[in-house]
Parts: C-alpha cells; structure tokens; sequence
C-alpha cells in the first residue's frame, strides 16, 4: 500500500483518450494493492454542471465567467475531494486539472490571468500530457458524438495543443506521451513512471 496520497492528473485534447487512461490506470494501481480515487474535471456538483452547459453550448456567457467558475469548481474539488482522498492514503488520478484551464481558456483569454487565479491550487505529483494530433482528435470525437463541443474544432484544438507545449516547460514532473501509439503501449508508459515514482 502506498503509505501517503499522490495526485496524478492526466491532460490532453478531446479525443485523445485521457478518460480511458484514468480507467487502466487505476485497475492497475488496484491490482497492485494500492488504494486509488479517480475524479475529473468539471467535476459533478452543482458549478461543475454550469460548466457542462456552456461547453454544450446550452447557455452562453463570457470566457472569463467560464474561467472563473472552472476556478471555484477546482477549489470545492480540491476541498471537498482530492485532499481528503490524499490525506487517507489514495492515489488521486484526475481527468484534467487547471492545466485545461491554462491550454483551452488560453485561447481566448490572457494565460497570465488564468495562471493567477489558479496560482493557490497544488500543483499535481505528476502530470500526463497525452499528445494526439488535432486533426486526428477531431476524426475520433466525429465517430462517437453527433454535435462537437465547444472546444471541440480543429483550428482550435491545434491552439490549445501549443499551449499544452508550453505549459510542458513550465510545471514540474510533466511527461508528454505519445498518443498515437496502441492504448496499451500508452499505458504501460504511464503506469511505469507512476510505479517509478513511488518508489522514490
């Protein structure tokens, strides 16, 4: 068992197949006798549900009230959630964090301002940026969805990607994985510098 919490966030374009890397990642870390909490972001509370319905374009405000509700999200997130399951010994692994902040709001809003409001929150243990072109994002989300998201376009998408780039030089303990590659071979890199990690 792992003797004190970890918080893991894994990060990338829509489509890229962050949410099914969470899944292994946690049945894994399970198998191995570890306890694990997986969350994502927005999460499902009340602010969170009045992101999902700008993203889904059901209501329409500006991009600094979205910043600003994904910023109180993440503070009732990390209090109400990731440090409790941290402080009783889980691994914490989160589908996004404030890096999506930074990446997409960062397209059409000052960084400098979203790193400021975002500035109090800890910073995770370890990050995974899974890089999967845009283009090829765009053709998995148009298989599985019939109406894109918000962010969910091209010429966006290739913007938030470069910011993701960015953000990579940045943070500390920030791996960029290849997401072209089988979903096992994605895997078996993330749990490998998780396990990596533990050990130290």
């Amino acid at each position: 068992m792992a003797e004190k919490g970890m918080f893991v966030v894994l990060e990338g374009l829509d489509g890229s197949g962050s949410s099914t890397q969470v899944a292994l990642l946690k049945k894994a870390l399970g198998c191995l006798g570890h306890k694990v909490h997986i969350t994502k972001e927005p999460t499902n509370n009340i602010i969170g549900g009045l992101i999902r319905g700008q993203l889904t374009k059901d209501w329409k405000t500006g991009p600094e009230c979205l910043q600003l509700l994904f910023a109180a999200d993440r503070a009732h997130h990390l209090e109400r959630e990731i440090m409790p399951a941290m402080n009783d010994g889980n691994i914490v692994v989160s589908d996004r964090y404030f890096f999506s902040t930074m990446a997409f709001g960062g397209i059409d809003t000052d960084i400098g301002w979203l790193k400021k409001i975002n500035e109090r929150f800890i910073v995770p243990d370890l990050t995974f940026f899974i890089k999967v072109p845009a283009k090829e994002c765009v053709r998995r989300i148009s298989a599985s969805r019939f109406e894109l998201e918000l962010f969910e376009e091209e010429k966006k998408l290739f913007r938030v990607w470069e910011n993701y780039e960015k953000l990579s030089q940045e943070f500390e303990n920030v791996h960029v994985i290849d997401g072209m590659q089988s979903v096992d071979e994605v895997h078996k890199e993330i749990i490998g510098i998780v396990l990596d990690n533990l050990d130290k």
